[in-house]
């Protein structure tokens, strides 16, 4: 009975980088010999076992056996014959299928670590074209890792299971787990280029996918590509280091360039309500978690909008105020202004001009929270107390009026 640090873990201790989670294997154990230590199961394909004193996981070695289309059509077999490299050469990439022993030493049997130094992402063998979400782990691993490359041989297999349907087996909410977690490393652009390579992103985002080739009017976006252009927003926000929600209205808040008809590019006029169609469509068709939807939606309908606030007028201000819920849920309202300036800043030059309509709408906002509705409500009974219907518009009346009296105070500020 041998166990080995795996994976992950030794990885990132050759790269370096700090160790979050270690994954253990254990080599010639039966799972009565691990009940016997102390050790608690909790797998269910199986056997993994929690230390009895650390929690950490120790998995038998195993190895497993394709029987149905998916990443879920696997059969599992463990046995104390199952040896170290057996369990290894089942994993997706090189530089995940290495292991350390107890005394330190590295077993790297498909060279892993000459793959770190090359910057590779390589697969350790063919049967990776059996598990479909390895695709979107390699993209995930090139947002966390952007210098690495994919193999040629690697991409090509990517491609032949895109081309032979495994991506289409892939269930929307681990699709959609595998999407947040590369949005949320340091270059999510590398995902996206990863699954536009092997054709997997036309079959999983095709609505996102359709924007590369897109042109938008170079006075506005030097970078005049549409898809271009949202990789660059989508790079901003992770540089801020900005929260998933706000990455996913990145993300999504152009999908309506992609439907403009081509005789009418490098315009794109209406496209907001375009974008929000589909903002809904995909988030259904993917299970969007609510909070990420929500402001993907009113970015997506909205940040043209933001981006006009200056000329706004303060009755307009309000009902754009109200069309978001912003009085009940002003932070949702002020993370749509952080995604609209991404928009604004993920663009060719465009990264370091002011954005002053972010500051402009909050301190709008602001003012019109600070009317008492309560007591506005008081003042509208009492002076039409058989028309409760002007209580509403009295309210509103007077949050027109403290957002033009602040207006008035606060010179517009220079784009």
């Amino acid at each position: 009975m041998k166990t080995y640090v795996v994976g992950g873990a030794v990885r990132d201790a050759l790269l370096g980088v700090p160790v979050k989670d270690r994954d253990y294997v254990v080599v010639g154990a039966t799972p009565e010999q691990m009940l016997a230590q102390g050790y608690v199961p909790v797998g269910k394909d199986f056997p993994v076992f929690l230390h009895p004193v650390t929690h950490a996981e120790y998995a038998l070695a195993r190895t497993e056996r394709k029987t149905a289309p998916g990443y879920r059509g696997f059969v599992f077999h463990t046995d104390p014959g199952v040896t170290l490299e057996e369990d290894l050469v089942r994993r997706d990439l090189t530089i995940n299928a290495m292991a350390q022993d107890e005394q330190g030493v590295i077993v790297d049997p498909f060279g892993g670590q000459q793959d770190l130094e090359r910057r590779l992402f390589r697969h350790v063998s063919a049967a990776f074209a059996e598990d479909p979400v390895r695709i979107l782990r390699v993209a995930r691993f090139a947002a966390r890792f952007p210098e690495f490359s994919v193999a040629d041989e690697t991409n090509a297999l990517m491609r032949t299971m895109v081309d032979n349907g495994e991506a289409d087996a892939l269930v929307p909410e681990r699709v959609w787990q595998e999407l947040a977690r590369g949005l949320m490393e340091i270059r999510p652009s590398r995902m996206f280029a990863v699954l536009r390579e092997c054709g997997a992103l036309q079959r999983i985002l095709p609505e996102l996918d359709a924007l590369w080739g897109v042109p938008q009017p170079e006075k506005y976006h030097p970078e005049i590509d549409t898809g271009v252009h949202v990789m660059m927003v989508v790079d901003h926000a992770a540089v801020q280091g900005y929260s998933l929600p706000i990455r996913c209205a990145a993300l999504l808040h152009d999908l309506g360039k992609g439907v403009t008809p081509p005789d009418q590019w490098p315009r794109h006029h209406g496209h907001e309500a375009h974008s929000a169609r589909l903002v809904e469509a995909v988030c259904r068709r993917l299970k969007i978690p609510n909070d990420c939807r929500d402001l993907a939606l009113m970015t997506a309908r909205e940040h043209g909008n933001v981006g006009r606030a200056l000329e706004l007028r303060p009755a307009t201000m309000v009902t754009l105020f109200e069309r978001c819920d912003a009085f009940r849920k002003p932070q949702r309202f002020l993370d749509m202004l952080v995604a609209a300036e991404c928009d604004h800043r993920g663009r060719t030059g465009f990264e370091d001009r002011p954005f002053p309509q972010r500051a402009w709408l909050a301190g709008a906002l602001e003012q019109a929270s600070r009317v008492d509705g309560g007591a506005v409500a008081a003042w509208a009974r009492e002076r039409y107390p058989d028309q409760p219907e002007r209580i509403p518009e009295a309210i509103r009346a007077r949050r027109v009026e403290n957002v033009r009296e602040w207006l008035e105070r606060n010179a517009s500020p220079e784009e």
